[in-house]
């Protein structure tokens, strides 16, 4: 309702400042990835929406591209337009913030995590989290306070 009445810009201050999240560090994003990402149109909010969902899944562009209801090339071009970043690259940071809350809310091991938020294995969890916040995995994990239980 804000975005029809006011426009995407105000709609958005007004989201992030509704959206209250606990104080973290190590220089990580206080906002959600899906929220910054700024998707205009429905079916590339849809594709996004899809993979927050989805997670564990294959993310493919063909994929996100069925959820789109579109080609894969169309949706490719579209999704690079509105958010500005690769398919695969959204994806990583859609993966890389449930991990990360997942990490700072739960007491799964790292393997636990990272097969759970789709990387896989902790070795493409831990490139990844060093591409978003300059830092493993276990630092984030000890910085939040919990304690993983053992494997």
């Amino acid at each position: 309702m804000i975005e029809s009445d006011f426009g995407l810009e105000t709609s958005r201050m007004v989201a992030r400042k509704l959206v209250l999240y606990q104080r973290r560090g190590g220089g990580q994003s206080q906002f959600s990835a899906l929220l910054e990402m700024g998707a205009r149109s429905d079916r590339v909010q849809m594709a996004l929406t899809y993979a927050s969902e989805n997670l564990a899944s294959d993310l493919s562009v063909e994929r996100l591209a069925e959820a789109a209801r579109l080609s894969p090339r169309q949706f490719s071009r579209v999704f690079r337009e509105e958010t500005g970043q690769s398919p695969a690259k959204a994806v990583e940071r859609l993966r890389v913030e449930a991990a990360r809350l997942m990490m700072e809310t739960t007491r799964h091991p790292i393997e636990v995590v990272a097969r759970e938020t789709g990387f896989g294995d902790r070795e493409r969890m831990r490139q990844a989290f060093l591409r978003a916040f300059g830092q493993p995995p276990q630092t984030i994990q000890r910085a939040s306070g919990v304690t993983p239980l053992a494997v």
